[in-house]
């Protein structure tokens, strides 16, 4: 006897029936959203915000830029409900900011986290799970889940006071993914790290994106943004100045840059000749270069697979003669 089986409406198919115009493949978007704070008398007193249009789609990195005070951290309180706009409108998940239950699906780790120092990792995330309501099996599976994600199992059982500034980065974050949340808010994700924990950072970042996370970035080191981020907006004073995606906005359209590997002198003579023959002019021809921070992590992973110091300019031999 053949028998009716229902199936539960997703979150998008409620969401659609009261929103037709809901698109699941915008996360958030922003119209005309603007935050004025007010002095004690009510009156105008900071435009933290002026009229941001933004759409955030799903599974991209999106990197928020600017100077303090442009309006970064406004931006992510107003899209998780701790402000409220003075004018516009922030929708998340097609749902108003302001709405509650958007939050379950969102994860936030703060450019200061607020963490018990007295608490272990397990404990801290076993507190954060037990927020969410998540059973006891499976709050502990999570914890030992995120802990090895974020590289803390060898200090999963020491205390958070005891933890350098890198560790409590790594902790945070965890404890923001806790309920393995659709959307990750991150400000200032690499503040106070150095760079072998920034490197490892921005690779956790960009395999949130891999598993189809939408990650929304705040940060004024540019060079962690330009590594992980697909699109950017570059805000000043609460304006919105620049929109779009990291590759087109970087590309210098008036130069052409040629590198090729084993030509001879009279071979980079003939191109150069090609070029003055079309009409072009010859900024540089040279070898291309490396980073510091390429430099610096080769460096630091090369002594971690090899045991032993090694003073730079100082051969092996001369060092075995001075002793």
């Amino acid at each position: 006897m053949a028998t009716d089986t229902k199936t539960e409406p997703t979150d998008s198919d409620k969401l659609k029936q009261t929103n037709p115009d809901y698109d699941p493949n915008i996360v958030i978007e922003t119209q005309n959203l603007t935050k004025i704070y007010k002095d004690f008398w009510g009156r105008p007193k900071v435009r933290a915000l002026n009229a941001l249009d933004l759409e955030i789609r799903k599974g991209e990195i999106f990197g928020l830029l600017g100077p303090n005070g442009s309006g970064k951290s406004t931006t992510i309180k107003l899209l998780l409900g701790l402000l409220f706009p003075t004018k516009g409108r922030a929708l998340v998940f097609g749902q108003e900011a302001t709405e509650v239950t958007k939050n379950e699906r969102i994860g936030y780790l703060p450019e200061e986290s607020y963490l018990y120092k007295y608490l272990t990792a397990e404990e801290t995330l076993d507190f954060y799970g037990r927020l969410f309501d998540m059973p006891a099996k499976r709050r502990k599976e999570r914890a030992a889940e995120l802990i090895e994600q974020v590289g803390l199992g060898h200090a999963k059982r020491r205390q958070l006071k005891e933890y350098s500034k890198g560790m409590t980065r790594r902790i945070g974050l965890a404890s923001a993914l806790v309920n393995d949340p659709d959307l990750v808010l991150l400000d200032e994700p690499t503040s106070g790290l150095d760079p072998l924990g920034t490197r490892e950072m921005k690779d956790m970042i960009i395999k949130l994106r891999d598993q189809g996370k939408t990650v929304v970035m705040c940060s004024h080191l540019l060079a962690d943004v330009q590594d992980v981020c697909d699109r950017i907006a570059i805000l000043y004073q609460g304006d919105l100045k620049e929109l779009g995606r990291v590759d087109d906005l970087l590309k210098v359209t008036e130069e052409t840059q040629v590198r090729a590997k084993g030509i001879s002198p009279e071979a980079e003579a003939e191109i150069r000749q090609v070029i003055a023959k079309h009409g072009g002019e010859t900024l540089s021809i040279e070898n291309p270069k490396s980073t510091l921070e390429d430099l610096f992590l080769g460096i630091v992973r090369d002594s971690q697979n090899r045991p032993g110091i090694r003073s730079a300019g100082v051969s092996d031999k001369s060092k075995s003669k001075s002793k």
